[in-house]
């Protein structure tokens, strides 16, 4: 029997007064309900949360996004006024790393203004005490609209996978969409197809006539959100860097799931108490970004991105400054897991997009 959730009970009415929901409006409900939703009701970071994402690892990840975003600045023409964006910033882990990386950075700080997007009132209250320590004054918004015309630096770190995906199945030639209904007794959610084939343009071209079986995966929201910031980046300057588990091409497949207390879990077990995510396609943001006439950098790995960087260096650093060997061993393992093919290394991606005239990027070349 699949718990009895207060979101549960939210769909169930939903879907029994105008049928099954999309896989991405099932999505919108776990993660964002203003009431019962997971991002909207918790923290759910660290050991005592659902997941750890790289900047609560180790601080050489948010340390090396600072010395990117320097570097980007400097390549910018160091404007004396800029954006410091960061989308989905957790618990303001990375962000209060990159600034302690760069008080050394003359005139940066001073330059940077800084905005942070969430919609969790619960983390917003973490970001504040995580960057009290720094002269910030950071400004929270709902979503990039909010966020003031000017060149900007935009940082999004395991953001796109929580963003709603569409899913579709191929059923004797032609292509049905996933969704998500109840099971007879109503006490269960269950997935379902529905009953009607839907417009060969929802699915990526090269996979339109594939053959019966196949799944495929897309996220409008997240195309909507990466052609916002690329067209804004190629009218007003900057750059932005996206770090996200996921694959370079895009390819046939469904990669939806759950993770709770630091396990995978089944997708439709505990709306709103579990963490619903799907793989980043990198390759359609990339395609996104250069229709939207950004400049395209990468994708690279993580591993290859956060070694170009210097996190080999900047570990060993750490290490030799530590006040013991246990907190030495900490520091290198922090950093191996970053950057290790079996962990982080090879399965989280690394995208840059910029304004067409910066050539280059820090770690992306």
């Amino acid at each position: 029997m699949r718990s009895m959730t207060a979101l549960f009970a939210h769909l169930r009415r939903r879907i029994e007064r105008g049928g099954p929901l999309s896989v991405a409006q099932f999505m919108e409900e776990a993660l964002g309900h203003p009431e019962f939703g997971y991002y909207t009701t918790r923290d759910p970071l660290g050991a005592r949360g659902d997941f750890i994402t790289a900047p609560e690892i180790s601080q050489i990840f948010g340390e090396l996004i600072g010395a990117w975003c320097a570097g980007v600045w400097r390549t910018m023409g160091e404007p004396a006024a800029f954006h410091l964006v960061e989308l989905g910033p957790g618990r303001g882990t990375l962000m209060a790393d990159a600034l302690h990386a760069t008080k050394s950075v003359n005139g940066f700080h001073a330059a940077a203004n800084i905005h942070l997007i969430e919609m969790s009132t619960a983390l917003s209250e973490k970001q504040r005490m995580a960057l009290s320590a720094y002269d910030a004054e950071p400004q929270w918004h709902r979503d990039m609209s909010q966020v003031p015309e000017g060149p900007a630096i935009i940082v999004a770190n395991e953001f796109f996978d929580a963003l709603p995906v569409r899913q579709f199945q191929r059923v004797l030639a032609s292509w049905r969409e996933r969704m998500v209904g109840l099971n007879e007794a109503k006490d269960a959610l269950v997935f379902q197809l529905s009953g009607q084939s839907v417009k060969q343009h929802f699915v990526p071209e090269f996979l339109r006539d594939a053959a019966d079986g196949t799944w495929a995966e897309t996220s409008p929201a997240g195309l909507r959100i990466m052609h916002t910031l690329a067209d804004r980046l190629a009218g007003q300057g900057g750059a932005a860097l996206i770090i996200d588990y996921g694959h370079m091409e895009t390819m046939p497949g469904e990669t939806l799931q759950a993770v709770q207390d630091h396990r995978f879990a089944d997708v439709l077990e505990a709306p709103g108490e579990q963490d619903v995510t799907a793989h980043v396609d990198f390759a359609a943001l990339g395609r996104t970004a250069v229709n939207a006439r950004a400049r395209v950098h990468g994708p690279v790995t993580q591993s290859a991105f956060l070694n170009a960087l210097g996190l080999p260096m900047r570990a060993d650093r750490l290490a030799a400054g530590a006040t013991n060997d246990t907190q030495a061993a900490a520091v290198i393992s922090g950093a191996g897991r970053l950057v290790d093919s079996t962990q982080m290394g090879m399965l989280f991606k690394v995208l840059g997009v910029s304004a067409p005239d910066i050539d280059a990027l820090p770690g992306l070349s």
